[in-house]
């Protein structure tokens, strides 16, 4: 599947129809171990509204990058976040997370994403927009996302970027 495939710039029903932000979709079938760990510490965030996740800024975090008419997001987990989520787990996922690339300050590289838009992420008022995640089993076109949504069969995890 490509980027394009996974990443829209689009307003999400549950959050307005007025607020336009990144979303990016997590499919929790994937083979792709960065993927999979996204899924994973997923399972960490704090409900809000129901279907909604809040993660912790050191759980899971999300870099912006833009390039001249390219937006790439990146998503990050400290080390000691996934060591301790896949402690006691002996399977391939544990063995992967070795191969995925490291930041200079030792954050995790799990998962990258970049599309053509002219977008510009807004500051707001905490000065980072937030990504938001949703899962999904198998890939799927962002009207499925939503009625997935709508019908409890997939969340939203709301997910901080760095300042």
């Amino acid at each position: 599947m490509t980027d394009v495939a996974q990443m829209w710039i689009t307003a999400v029903p549950p959050f307005g129809e007025d607020d336009v932000g990144v979303l990016v979709g997590i499919d929790i079938r994937s083979d792709d171990p960065g993927q999979r760990l996204v899924a994973v510490l997923m399972n960490r965030g704090h409900e809000g509204e129901e279907g909604v996740f809040y993660l912790l800024p050191d759980d899971l975090s999300a870099r912006y990058e833009r390039t001249g008419d390219r937006l790439a997001v990146r998503l990050l987990a400290r080390p000691e976040v996934v060591d301790q989520d896949l402690a006691g787990r002996d399977d391939a996922l544990r063995g992967a997370v070795a191969g995925l690339p490291r930041e200079a300050d030792g954050w995790i590289s799990l998962l990258r994403r970049e599309i053509e838009t002219d977008f510009v992420p807004d500051a707001g008022p905490d000065g980072r927009q937030p990504v938001l995640l949703i899962d999904h089993a198998g890939p799927a076109p962002l009207a499925e996302l939503f009625a997935a949504f709508a019908q409890g069969e997939a969340s939203f995890a709301v997910v901080n970027a760095f300042a």
